[in-house]
């Protein structure tokens, strides 16, 4: 199995704008210095989902729902860590190498067999 070097989990999570990916989804709006908009994660009809910029975090405040932008994605789009990690590395230009773990291929192969 493929594994990610940390440090390129780290500069997408740092590249990546919390306030671009979550607006491609959510209608925000600038409330003070955050944003507001509608939880797509539960039936919103009042604004409770908060987007920080400057802690590059998201909250809903009426069903928990929160974190950064790699786990909004995963959690909106139902899609895997490896998957949000190479959409919004594609979307900002960051490639991703993925080293192979040492035995892993002879750990799967004998699972096989």
């Amino acid at each position: 199995m493929a594994r990610i070097p940390e440090d390129t989990i780290n500069r997408i999570r740092d590249t990546a704008d919390i306030v671009d990916v979550v607006s491609q989804y959510v209608d925000l709006r600038k409330r003070g210095q955050n944003f507001v908009g509608l939880c797509p994660f539960h039936n919103d009809v009042h604004p409770s989902l908060y987007v920080s910029p400057s802690k590059q975090i998201y909250k809903c405040f009426a069903c928990g729902a929160g974190g950064h932008a790699i786990s909004f994605l995963m959690d909106f789009e139902k899609i895997s860590f490896v998957d949000s990690l190479k959409r919004l590395g594609d979307r900002y230009g960051i490639e991703i190498k993925a080293d192979a773990e040492p035995g892993a291929k002879e750990f799967f192969s004998n699972l096989y067999a």
